[in-house]
């Protein structure tokens, strides 16, 4: 009987009933997890397939696919949307967007959202991204509704429209009950840093119910600071170089829409060098 109680207490102490501490290995992945629960995401604009590999390849973690940056961005071709898909397998966010120049649109251009929608729906885009105001610059209530549902479960992006809003918390609340999955907004200024004391209000007002994507001028060597200031989880960028083409430089009266020099005119692309930054500082946040 001594020897059994003897060996029953060896067991106990070879095995106790508190678990030992993690061993230094297992806190560091431990650690390791608890940063990625932390990371920030980045949305990285794209206006050619080419942009989307590049976007993949430099850390991008999300795609805003449109044309005509210098525009504002607009509706990709059907060709593009096609394309992109075939480049990247990154989620792509279609811009919806018909034209330039404000954000009340007539009937006509608003059925050519809803066609260009479900073209969308069929070729494999992850969500899309629009804004509808009213004259009064107001969330169209009517027209968001309709295109969030004709989205059938799709991701669905109210776009720095929001930033025309003359009551961004009213808009905020209107866009939560119509079940939009997140807004990209600058907090109302020309750039996020700028609008830094609105996104963290925004931020606090949404309470998890919807999703706040910062946006405009978001840059590598401050977008650390802006996470702090606004706790955006997520911020989006254009992160783009102006790549030159030579075809009109033999007649410069003429413009066609680049930036234009004596050599040509440019048109911008993704610059993976910016990705890579914005990326590699975002990844510091968590440590």
């Amino acid at each position: 009987m001594m020897r059994i109680r003897r060996i029953l207490t060896d067991f106990i102490r070879l095995f106790p009933s508190n678990p030992p501490k993690p061993w230094p290995m297992e806190a560091r992945l431990n650690s390791h997890k608890e940063r990625r629960r932390l990371s920030i995401l980045l949305e990285i604009i794209a206006t050619s397939a080419a942009d989307c590999t590049l976007i993949e390849r430099a850390g991008g973690d999300r795609i805003e696919l449109c044309t005509a940056l210098t525009l504002g961005g607009l509706t990709p071709s059907a060709g593009l949307v096609a394309a992109a898909r075939a480049a990247t397998r990154l989620p792509i966010m279609m811009m919806l967007r018909p034209r330039e120049g404000g954000f009340c649109y007539t009937d006509a251009e608003f059925a050519q959202m809803r066609r260009d929608l479900a073209f969308g729906l069929t070729n494999g885009v992850d969500g899309f991204v629009f804004g509808c105001l009213t004259p009064a610059g107001a969330v169209d209530v009517q027209r968001t509704a309709q295109l969030v549902a004709l989205a059938t479960g799709k991701q669905t992006v109210f776009h720095r429209a929001f930033d025309s809003t003359p009551d961004p918390l009213a808009a905020l609340e209107a866009l939560v009950k119509l079940g939009v999955t997140r807004i990209l907004t600058s907090g109302q200024q020309p750039t996020a840093w700028e609008g830094a004391d609105l996104l963290r209000q925004l931020v606090e007002s949404a309470a998890g119910r919807i999703e706040i994507l910062a946006g405009s001028g978001v840059r590598a060597e401050h977008v650390v600071e802006l996470v702090r200031r606004t706790g955006v989880s997520q911020v989006h960028a254009s992160a783009s170089a102006l790549e030159l083409d030579r075809s009109t430089q033999a007649n410069l009266k003429l413009h066609f829409g680049g930036v234009q020099s004596a050599a040509g005119e440019s048109h911008r692309r993704a610059d993976p060098a910016q990705i890579a930054a914005l990326k590699t500082a975002l990844e510091t946040i968590g440590r």
